[in-house]
């Protein structure tokens, strides 16, 4: 991160972030996919998808997955907020890392989409529900990046309220 923001992400070479960090490329590499995922890998995705197929059988998709990852979030040690503020605002600011987030995202899409389907939701429907609360997470929290807005859950409850889970 310190690299990024000195230099800028364009400017950030992976051979730079291996030496700072004392390994090898190689080694950065068993790690990390590309450099994009430094900034745009979620590691809570088994988290999120325990928490949806936790919710009771009978509650619909959305409501479902909207509770699952409040009740996910509200499980994890809070982040660093100044660390997810600046790579939030390092993807919101460099044009070729939106195509990373959404790829970035497919993952948490299907890990949701699965554990929708576990508790018997159509896969269409399931698909839609994840892809919506993905895409209005990821919205919130971008615009939450940009902003003066200390508090990080004040993208998710906009994000949820949005999605009609207030």
């Amino acid at each position: 991160m310190a690299l990024f923001v000195e230099r800028g992400y364009a400017a950030t070479t992976t051979a730079q972030i291996a030496r700072r960090a004392g390994v090898s490329e190689m080694t950065l590499f068993r790690h990390f996919a590309s450099k994009s995922a430094f900034l745009v890998e979620d590691p809570y995705d088994p988290l999120i998808a325990a928490a949806v197929r936790a919710r009771p059988s009978d509650e619909p998709a959305l409501p479902a997955t909207i509770r699952g990852i409040r009740a996910a979030w509200a499980a994890v040690e809070p982040p660093d907020v100044a660390i997810v503020r600046e790579r939030l605002r390092i993807v919101a600011t460099t044009p070729s890392l939106r195509g990373a987030l959404a790829a970035g995202s497919a993952a948490t899409e299907q890990a949701i989409v699965d554990a929708l389907v576990e508790r018997d939701t159509p896969a269409p429907e399931s698909r839609v529900v994840a892809a919506a609360v993905v895409a209005g997470l990821n919205a919130a929290l971008i615009d939450w990046s940009l902003s003066d807005d200390a508090n990080i859950s004040t993208a998710l409850q906009t994000a949820f309220r949005a999605l009609g889970e207030a």
